[in-house]
Formats: structure tokens, C-alpha cells, sequence
């Protein structure tokens, strides 16, 4: 380009202001356009509907015989359900991470003036919408077959806030996994896995003694279970710090190991 032309092009664009970069800004349009997305393709509408398969699935075909045992199970299995709720948000959040990595868009973002964590805090934030949207719905479901908060609003409070907890971890994590292997097919298959490992051998379904005594220990000192165990007592009679401090424990040695790994995998240049 000659002086001449350089001249010129500076003329042309002598009278618009400097260019200002907002991530908060940046955050808002990425998160509305991912919410835009959720409500106009119908998956809000699925997050509605998931918890109430869940609910039908688990509480119907253990309710009369857990009747038989002296357990009340619309109780009892409630915790299971909002946790393999929050699950379907975090399989949810893997196959976007995946989606955006597959299709460059990540790629792409990384050559604008772009805040390096607004993709992925994008990501989180629409996540936790969605989240939202399964726990008032898996809530609405409950209350349905008898399901109720004993304990007082307080702990309610505390149950709605550690489930999202529980389920924006998850999704960070799995928003990692998601950003490395660009394949949403394979990585759906991956997670359903371990989901349902995790979610079979624990006490959400069943109590402990439900189980042979060699796998006690698994099924008992798991995550899930452990987080099971504190929902639980947050709807029935409220929960102790000797019951909360071990599942609180595992949320945050998750947080601790999947945010870093979320962020060097959503910033890492492919």
C-alpha cells in the first residue's frame, strides 16, 4: 500500500471512534445467542420434559416395594433425580463445547477481540439456565408425587443452591472434554457411561444394605451417594455439618481439578 492509499484509508476512517473491547458485553451476546438457541430449537423444552421421565422412571418402579420397607421413596429418590438432572446439563454443555471446537467457532474467536474466558463463561452461564429451567421442572414433578421441603425454606435454599453448584461443576468439566475432542457423538457416549455407573451403584435408588456387601464401601463413599445423602437431609429434617462437609469435600476437589483443565482446554490453540 502506497503513502497515498495509507493516507486515504485513514481519511475514510478518521471519524469512527476507537475501538473498545467489553467482555461484559461480549458475555451477554454470547450467552443471549446460546439461550436464543436453547428456546427457539425446543431444548428448553426438553429440559422440562427429562426430569420428568427421571421421575417416572425411578419412582414408579421401586415405589410399593420400597412401601414394604417403611420408606417413603418420593422422598427418598428426589436427590437421585435432580442430580441425573443436572447430569443431562452437563452432557448438554459437552456436546457444545464440542460442537463450537468442531465447526472453528473456537478457533475463530481466538483471532478477535475476544475476552480469552468470555466463550467459556458463555458456555457455563447458558449451562446454568438451563440448569434453572431442569430443577424447577424436576421440583414441579416432585411435588407432584408427594415430594415436599420438611425442613424449612432455609434448607430448601440450600438444596436448590448445591444442586446447581453440583451441576455447574460437572458442566465445567465436561465443557473440557468437550473443547478437546470436537466429536459431540463420541463424547455423548463417553459421559452416558460413568453417568450411569456412578448413578446405579449409589443410594440414591436404594439404601446401602440393598446391595451385596462387597461393593458397600463403592456405594456408600462415592460422590453421588455423598451428595445424595446431603439432599436428602436438606429436604427432610435439615443437614449437619458432619454429613455436609464430606460431599461439600468432593464438589470442591472437583472444582479444583476440572475449572483449570475447562479453561487450558477452551484458550489452548488448535
Amino acid at each position: 500500500m502506497t503513502a497515498v492509499e495509507s493516507e486515504r484509508a485513514a481519511d475514510l476512517f478518521a471519524g469512527v471512534p476507537p475501538a473498545r473491547p467489553n467482555s461484559f458485553a461480549q458475555w451477554r451476546a454470547l450467552t443471549g445467542r446460546i439461550v436464543w438457541v436453547m428456546a427457539t430449537k425446543g431444548e428448553l423444552i426438553v429440559a422440562v420434559i427429562i426430569p420428568l421421565v427421571f421421575t417416572l422412571g425411578f419412582y414408579l418402579p421401586l415405589k410399593f416395594v420400597m412401601q414394604v420397607k417403611g420408606i417413603h421413596y418420593e422422598q427418598f429418590v428426589m436427590p437421585i433425580i435432580v442430580l441425573q438432572t443436572m447430569s443431562f446439563t452437563m452432557m448438554s454443555n459437552a456436546q457444545l463445547a464440542a460442537f463450537e471446537a468442531m465447526t472453528g467457532l473456537n478457533t475463530r474467536m481466538q483471532t478477535m477481540p475476544i475476552g480469552k474466558m468470555v466463550p467459556l463463561v458463555s458456555r457455563q452461564s447458558a449451562g446454568f439456565v438451563r440448569s434453572v429451567v431442569s430443577l424447577v421442572a424436576a421440583l414441579g414433578w416432585g411435588h407432584m408425587i408427594g415430594f415436599r421441603f420438611v425442613a424449612g425454606w432455609g434448607q430448601a435454599l440450600l438444596f436448590c443452591v448445591f444442586s446447581l453448584a453440583v451441576g455447574t461443576v460437572l458442566a465445567i468439566g465436561a465443557d473440557g472434554l468437550g473443547s478437546l475432542t470436537k466429536s459431540p457423538e463420541s463424547l455423548s457416549q463417553a459421559l452416558t457411561l460413568p453417568t450411569l455407573i456412578f448413578g446405579m451403584l449409589s443410594c440414591g435408588f436404594v439404601p446401602e444394605t440393598g446391595f451385596p456387601a462387597w461393593v458397600r464401601p463403592f456405594v456408600r463413599n462415592q460422590p453421588i451417594s455423598q451428595f445424595s445423602f446431603a439432599l436428602r437431609d436438606m429436604a427432610d429434617h435439615g443437614v449437619t455439618w458432619q454429613v455436609f462437609w464430606v460431599p461439600l469435600v468432593w464438589l470442591v476437589g472437583a472444582a479444583v481439578v476440572f475449572t483449570p483443565f475447562a479453561v487450558w482446554a477452551s484458550v489452548r490453540r488448535s
